[in-house]
């Protein structure tokens, strides 16, 4: 696992912890075989400034990498944990 000292854009430094008024969703697919499950836990634990609410995980049973965006269980289960997740903030 990376640290945030290691996170850099256009030379400077990028303090996640920086990060207060934006929402954070990750999408994970059970049998990704490209970003195993687990991984998106790093944008949660870097992102130390957002409150509960405004973080939200989605484990999507029964998928791999290509099938999280795409396909019925995309349409069916997916994409409405996205668009609850969009017009809670809004």
């Amino acid at each position: 696992m990376f640290t945030a000292d290691e996170l850099v854009h256009r030379s400077r430094r990028v303090d996640c912890a920086a990060i207060r008024k934006t929402a954070l969703l990750t999408v994970e697919g059970e049998r990704d075989d490209i970003c195993a499950v687990g991984q998106t836990a790093a944008a949660h634990l870097l992102c130390t400034s957002l409150r509960p609410h405004l973080r939200r995980h989605h484990l999507q049973p029964g998928v791999g990498h290509y099938g999280v965006f795409s396909g019925s269980k995309w349409e069916r289960e997916v994409y409405p944990q996205v668009r609850a997740m969009i017009l809670a903030m809004a």
